[in-house]
């Protein structure tokens, strides 16, 4: 009998191919986080379509409450205290890998697959997650926060593909339509801005937008519409451009400065997750990205309390409090916490 194995259905063309691979030698099972989202009956109904055509089983599973518990809340909390969170990176681990992997474990499938494009191997010391192929779909900086025990129940098929090899097989499916467009990195905003999402769900306490020393050059609608490094949107004119260089929740205010304010070499991190179940010896030379879209840059990693001190070789620019920062040991994702503040 061929064994069994979820596959977490988004109606997009990437889980489409995904789940149409895994039939060949599994019995594949669709499974679908309702989160709760606007257009959640639209979203079910497409993925119900695309589980009838590949001829396999599907089942939503209702997330919605903790979804907007542990994810929403954290998004608008982030924002409130003058950070720009990355929501995707606490989903994966606590949501999408966490209730909906065990939702799939307590039905009797021991593995759950997805169509990110990831890689992950396992030896005699452990499992490894590995960037994929394709490095412009590597989406292992999202990936940052598991655990050994989550991926040893996971399966990532599209992770040794690229996106036009997933095409062609869409195409090979009778999907040339393409199942829908490709995802959002924020599957709650739809089309929305941080701002005009925030404005519903927070108070819009205005301030002012100062430079770094504390100069009134302007006024705002509330810290949560910037982040640094933003230019446009300012109101604020000179010879030479402004920047976000921070943001001050406490006192209400924006912090701008010119391109070379954003330029710094070391970070803090809190909360680290190693991926190995253990921190590696410190310090330790890895290669760091900042952010998702960041060209990851060799540093150095410190202890620090609490926290780890990240010392880059060269300045980076933009350094975000509330993004993360993934460490990577050639292809392997090593671990990765919550930026802090430049050190």
């Amino acid at each position: 009998m061929a064994e069994k194995i979820a596959v977490a259905m988004s109606g997009g063309v990437d889980s489409t191919v995904c789940a149409a691979l895994l039939r060949k030698d599994h019995e594949v099972h669709g499974v679908f986080m309702n989160l709760g989202l606007p257009d959640q009956m639209e979203q079910i109904a497409r993925v119900g379509m695309v589980a009838e055509l590949l001829g396999i089983s599907l089942e939503v599973i209702d997330l919605a409450d903790i979804f907007a518990r542990e994810i929403i809340d954290y998004f608008c909390r982030s924002y409130a205290a003058g950070r720009t969170p990355n929501p995707c990176v606490i989903c994966n681990p606590r949501i999408k890998f966490g209730k909906l992997l065990d939702a799939v474990r307590e039905s009797g499938i021991d593995k759950m697959a997805t169509g990110h494009y990831v890689r992950v191997t396992h030896d005699k010391n452990g499992s490894h997650l590995l960037r994929g192929l394709d490095r412009k779909k590597d989406q292992s900086y999202f990936l940052c926060g598991l655990s050994q025990e989550q991926l040893q129940h996971l399966v990532f098929p599209l992770g040794g593909l690229t996106k036009d090899e997933v095409y062609r097989l869409a195409r090979g499916l009778g999907l040339d339509h393409r199942p829908s467009a490709e995802s959002q990195d924020v599957c709650f905003l739809k089309n929305q801005g941080p701002g005009d999402f925030l404005k519903r769900k927070t108070d819009c306490a205005k301030g002012d937008i100062v430079t770094q020393n504390g100069e009134k050059v302007g006024s705002h609608e509330g810290v949560f519409h910037y982040t640094i490094g933003q230019r446009r949107g300012l109101g604020v004119c000179d010879t030479t451009p402004y920047y976000v260089t921070g943001l001050n929740a406490e006192k209400k205010q924006v912090i701008v400065g010119k391109e070379a304010d954003l330029w710094h070499n070391e970070l803090l991190v809190r909360a680290a997750n190693w991926l190995s179940g253990a921190a590696p010896p410190l310090p330790a030379r890895f290669e760091v990205k900042i952010r998702y879209r960041h060209q990851a840059a060799v540093a150095d990693i410190y202890e620090k309390g609490e926290l780890l001190r990240v010392v880059f070789t060269q300045d980076q620019r933009a350094i975000t409090p509330g993004q993360f920062a993934v460490f990577y040991d050639n292809d392997e994702v090593i671990g990765g916490g919550e930026i802090v503040s430049r050190a």
